[in-house]
């Protein structure tokens, strides 16, 4: 689990306060270097998540942006946690949770390019559009041969007081692109600290054994400082939850959207978005 006592900060939130925030990380490595997307955001009312940052790194630590997609460019009310995946052929793609204006609807666009500095949010697709009945957002995606794997967020739009609902649901794909759903992988536990909603944020998968890290709250009012559990199952389809929660000791608790970078040298990287003393969230990261 994370160890915040030996964490540094690797992106400090836009400014002071509670709903101020660096985080929902994304990460990838190609070539040596490490690549950070995350999001940034300010509170309700004074622009939510204004922006998706692509960043460059060698040691992990200190970044230097490449790209800065806006809100805007994409029609989006909001931006939520994205997912960046290098291609094997050398090529890059950004999954984009974007929020539909004035709804509570959300849908993942995909941009793709030959570099993370090149993403151009006019060349746009939406790849997971959501419908009435559901929001879809902050997904999780494995390319594992010549199959991928997608585990995202998914909220029900049915009745307005418990859109905050969430569970996470599995895909599969040829391709990336056009995916076939397979059901709900992970749930909310009545009575358990995750009761209220759980959100798969990082996969390890190996022969028989799939093991997921995953945000959960247990009430409405926690919405936002979800604290980070572990699930497990023999197929990516099918998780349960066990073991211990990470949360931050500080500010109100907030340990959430953790993503693990294989270093290639027996050692990992751990990204997670953390309260702090003030209330705002900063994106830490930890050598393990």
């Amino acid at each position: 689990m994370p160890r915040p006592e030996r964490s540094v900060v690797a992106v400090a939130p836009p400014g002071l306060g509670e709903g101020t925030w660096a985080g929902a990380p994304s990460v990838a490595r190609s070539r040596g270097e490490i690549y950070l997307a995350y999001r940034v955001r300010r509170p309700e009312g004074l622009g939510r998540g204004y922006a998706v940052v692509v960043a460059r790194s060698t040691d992990g630590e200190r970044f230097e942006t490449v790209a800065t997609i806006d809100r805007d460019e994409l029609g989006a009310e909001s931006l939520e946690r994205p997912a960046l995946v290098a291609l094997p052929d050398g090529g890059w793609r950004l999954y984009l949770s974007c929020a539909t204006p004035g709804t509570k609807h959300w849908r993942v666009e995909m941009l793709e390019a030959s570099h993370p500095a090149a993403f151009d949010p006019r060349r746009t697709r939406v790849v997971l559009p959501g419908d009435a009945t559901s929001a879809v957002k902050d997904p999780v995606i494995i390319h594992d041969g010549d199959k991928w794997h997608l585990w995202a967020s998914v909220h029900p739009l049915a009745d307005p007081d418990h859109t905050d609902r969430m569970t996470t649901d599995y895909a599969f794909s040829a391709d990336g692109i056009t995916w076939t759903w397979q059901g709900t992988a992970l749930s909310p536990r009545p009575g358990q600290w995750d009761a209220r909603g759980v959100r798969v944020t990082a996969v390890r998968m190996t022969p028989g054994t799939v093991i997921a890290y995953y945000d959960g709250r247990a009430t409405a009012e926690a919405n936002f400082t979800e604290q980070t559990g572990v699930a497990t199952g023999a197929g990516p389809s099918a998780l349960a939850a066990f073991g211990p929660v990470a949360r931050s000791p500080y500010g109100d608790g907030a340990l959430r959207y953790l993503c693990i970078l294989d270093l290639g040298d027996s050692r990992e990287r751990f990204y997670y978005e953390m309260s702090r003393e003030d209330g705002a969230h900063e994106l830490r990261t930890e050598l393990r």
